[in-house]
């Protein structure tokens, strides 16, 4: 028979499915569909299995402007349905399309038909054709490829796997906006209480369409309301998306599992996927090869947990969407060999202490981008490990890491404070926990930390860290005005390490009972002090204790209106912190200069300062010293007369206190808008401000501010 003859007698092709009730916040992606079919571009859409591929797919093929453009010639073929081969796909391509060829051997009996007319065409779940080891790979690959060079022919693949024809565009499907995520949620469960509850499962679903679909279908057809919702959740997370039906999230992850792609990826594929699910960061890109030594070819299988939609890149990190972390974490973490080994990695890497101007310093830097997974593995392994003496130390590595690189709060203190005062990596593990407190501020909570460690140490006889607990101590004490108490401690600490001959640690000890002889009002006697700590290091390589000393002496000096000396001293500490790229030296070295400018009326000199200590805050990932930097900013706007500025700056400031839970410093916030409210001729304005005081007097501020980090 010859072709024309064959497109003379088509059968009528196969209708598509309806689209579905309801898509929300897709309008954009819908208009890019509509926008390539008329141009009749071949596009894909790519993304995890429901991601609402197959949804956008249909609501494009019923928009009423691509029925004009193609009429009843638009074509949908489950690709899932049918056996992988040529033969099966040729066979269904003919049949829906109407072309009534029964075994067409390539498209060269459908190309009448196919050229004949525009047509649009998707091929939906295209991975199960598309999948590089399936059966005739090659030669549907070929086919799909050919079809796409149609000039009349639109075609759209959804396919979880990203090896399409290169013609084709390739759209990523993303998850669900907030609002589009409650209206899929609430469009099947009709309760409406509480709806801050729903809103966090939501997020912790990533947004997922499927999970959103099938958590608001099992919530429907159980009744529940939204506590026994929110019950549910907690006590069987992902386990809870299956509904009577027996459509779950679990079978659509496994069914991505089940890929021939997949399988051939190993015996390890299934583990390294359980490592990427435990990590809330997933795993760094750069570090597959020194976490996994014992996979082969680690970096190809990740490569392909990217093609087969498994993970995603972001910046740097390989992750996945939370349903399908939840689904993939081991559930027993101590089981997962391979998580165990990249445990192991991880707290060795840890175990390397950290000093500024030490060796090690610099490279302990990768904590910055690591801290969130390495905090969530302590957290786990503090639980089903919690008799082990490593897992403790590691911790207060892990701290003293965050203390030098991060400067954050950390979310495992009651875990310490829970240890029996046995244990002997408790008095180390609340020292360091002490010196985050003091990040945002918390002295109080400090100082009795201090205590507990210093009550430990005294017990377990060890001096130089007895000695080490007293000179913080008496700079909480300092912190918190208490100057008595913390002069008797500062002194304690430099008796000890007097008697143990430790003459660095003795410098130390000099610069604390300075800063506590200066705030007293002994500002000679503390000069005195830090003077003989700088002779006491001359020559001896402490930088870092050097720089600090010189910071002393300049604000001190800068104090008694002795600003050439002052500015020497700040420039001599700032040369030992650049030298070094010591950020967080920085950001208080360039504060004091700020300061001295600000106070010399230099203005320019003074907001330039300002502006290096807040980027260097920046790096750092140091909310609290951000914050502070910003409130010297408000305060030079404010001694230079510009109100509106101060104002500004200040309650930036404050919101950074508010988040981080900075109370003292909040108060400051306070005070300094009231000075603004004092010098303020506006009435308006005056009461507006005196209401955002109101709501900093009880920790409440009706700004935020989002942090760069």
């Amino acid at each position: 028979m010859v072709p024309w003859l064959i497109f003379a007698s088509s059968t009528p092709g196969v209708p598509p499915p309806p689209p579905p009730r309801d898509l929300f916040g897709r309008d954009e992606l819908i208009e890019k569909i509509v926008g390539l079919a008329g141009n009749s571009t071949p596009f894909a859409l790519i993304g995890a299995g429901g991601i609402g591929k197959t949804s956008a797919a249909l609501t494009a093929l019923h928009d009423d402007r691509i029925k004009q453009r193609f009429g009843s010639d638009r074509w949908f073929i489950r690709c899932d349905q049918f056996p992988t081969s040529l033969t099966h796909f040729l066979r269904r391509l003919s049949k829906v399309i109407g072309a009534g060829v029964e075994n067409p051997e390539d498209l060269t009996l459908l190309q009448p038909l196919l050229s004949s007319k525009e047509m649009f065409i998707i091929l939906d779940n295209a991975e199960s054709i598309l999948d590089p080891r399936g059966t005739d790979a090659q030669e549907i690959y070929a086919m799909v490829e050919e079809l796409s060079h149609y000039d009349n022919v639109c075609l759209c693949i959804t396919s979880r796997i990203s090896t399409i024809p290169p013609a084709c565009e390739a759209i990523e499907i993303p998850t669900l906006s907030v609002a589009a995520a409650r209206d899929t949620f609430y469009r099947i469960y009709k309760h409406s209480e509480r709806p801050d509850l729903v809103d966090s499962i939501l997020e912790r679903l990533d947004f997922h369409p499927l999970s959103i679909t099938l958590l608001a279908t099992v919530a429907h057809h159980n009744k529940w309301d939204t506590g026994r919702l929110v019950r549910e959740w907690e006590r069987r997370r992902t386990e809870v998306l299956r509904t009577p039906h027996n459509k779950s999230l679990a079978a659509t992850i496994e069914l991505s599992l089940a890929s021939p792609m997949f399988q051939e990826l190993g015996p390890d594929a299934r583990g390294l996927l359980g490592v990427v699910a435990f990590f809330p960061r997933g795993v760094d890109e750069n570090n597959l090869e020194w976490l996994f030594p014992t996979v082969f070819n680690a970096t190809n299988i990740f490569d392909n947990f990217c093609i087969l939609s498994l993970t995603y890149r972001t910046n740097g990190f390989v992750t996945m969407l939370a349903p399908l972390r939840d689904h993939l974490c081991p559930k027993d973490p101590k089981s997962s060999p391979l998580l165990c080994a990249a445990k192991d990695r991880y707290f060795g890497r840890l175990s390397v202490g950290v000093y500024p101007g030490k060796v090690g310093y610099e490279g302990a830097q990768w904590i910055k981008s690591e801290d969130v997974n390495i905090e969530h593995l302590l957290d786990v392994f503090t639980n089903v490990d919690a008799n082990s003496n490593g897992v403790w130390d590691t911790c207060s590595y892990f701290m003293e890491h965050i203390h030098w690189h991060k400067r954050r709060p950390v979310l495992l203190g009651p875990k310490i404070e829970a240890l029996p005062d046995t244990h002997p990596s408790k008095p180390r593990c609340l020292f360091w926990f002490s010196q985050l407190l003091a990040l945002v501020g918390n002295y109080t909570e400090r100082k009795r930390l201090l205590i507990h460690a210093l009550k430990l140490w005294r017990a377990q006889g060890d001096g130089y860290e007895v000695a080490r607990t007293l000179g913080y101590l008496s700079d909480t004490n300092r912190l918190l005005e208490l100057h008595k108490e913390g002069l008797q401690q500062a002194r304690e600490s430099l008796e000890i390490h007097e008697r143990l001959r430790d003459e660095v640690r003795q410098a130390q000890s000099l610069l604390w009972l300075a800063r506590l002889l200066f705030d007293d009002g002994q500002s000679g006697a503390a000069e005195e002090a830090a003077s003989r700590a700088v002779g006491l290091l001359s020559g001896r390589g402490e930088k870092f204790l050097l720089c600090q000393c010189h910071r002393f002496l300049g604000n001190a000096i800068r104090s008694r209106g002795e600003i050439e000396k002052a500015t020497n001293h700040l420039e001599a500490s700032l040369a030992l912190a650049y030298s070094f790229n010591w950020h967080h030296q920085l950001v208080w070295i360039h504060y004091s200069l700020a300061r001295l400018f600000s106070v010399q009326r230099r203005f320019d000199e003074a907001h330039a300062h300002v502006e290096h200590a807040k980027s260097y805050a920046i790096n750092t990932a140091a909310p609290y010293l951000l914050g502070r930097a910003i409130e010297l900013q408000a305060r030079v706007w404010y001694n230079q007369g510009r109100l509106k500025e101060a104002e500004s700056e200040t309650l930036c400031a404050a919101a950074v206190y508010e988040r981080i839970g900075a109370a003292k410093d909040l108060e400051g916030c306070g005070e300094l808008l009231r000075m603004i409210i004092a010098k303020t001729d506006n009435p308006a304005s005056c009461g507006e401000l005196d209401f955002v005081c109101e709501f900093l007097e009880i920790g409440l501020l009706p700004t935020r501010i989002n942090l760069p980090f």
